[in-house]
């Protein structure tokens, strides 16, 4: 899709949900897990039925035979922003040449093996590294893309502030 559609599809949307903010709260879909074999793991759901899998390192007993839930996680996040500043540019008529995301974050494994209940099991934490640049855009305004995605990505935001978390157990 060109920027120019990309641009008209949000103003679209936009306005849509200005005219019908009670049809812009919805039910995300689910994405629903199960273990294949030893740590490796296939979810499944989203649009079309996509599949996600994942597997751990061998070191931890895992088959190494794909990426890690953590670096998902990463990526996750790394393609959200991606999509934020291209979607961001694009509604703003800004031409970019070059875009890249990069996260990455630290963690201490001994929380995830509970070898100390004052470690968390996730990163310790998380960096966003953007690469950018456009013929005849300002680096204010490259800034300010960055800034604005920080502000409205939905991954970026779901780490950044503490969200409620349900669980239930079903036990058959």
């Amino acid at each position: 899709m060109s920027s120019q559609q990309i641009q008209e599809a949000v103003k679209g949307v936009i306005q849509y949900y200005t005219e019908n903010p009670h049809k812009a709260v919805s039910e995300d879909r689910p994405a629903t897990a199960r273990v294949e074999d030893g740590l490796r793991c296939r979810a499944i759901g989203g649009v079309d039925g996509a599949e996600l899998v994942s597997d751990m390192p061998k070191g931890i007993g895992g088959g190494a035979t794909a990426p890690t839930p953590g670096w998902l996680f990463r990526a996750a996040l790394a393609n959200c922003d991606a999509t934020m500043v291209a979607m961001r540019a694009a509604e703003l008529g800004i031409t970019l040449t070059t875009l890249e995301v990069i996260v990455s974050s630290t963690s201490d494994d001994r929380g995830l093996l509970q070898m100390d209940d004052l470690i968390p099991a996730g990163p310790l934490n998380v960096r966003v590294h953007v690469k950018l640049g456009g013929d005849g855009v300002s680096k204010e305004q490259l800034h300010e893309l960055v800034a604005w995605t920080e502000r409205h990505s939905p991954i970026g935001d779901s780490i950044s502030r503490a969200l409620p978390l349900k669980v239930s157990v079903e036990v058959v």
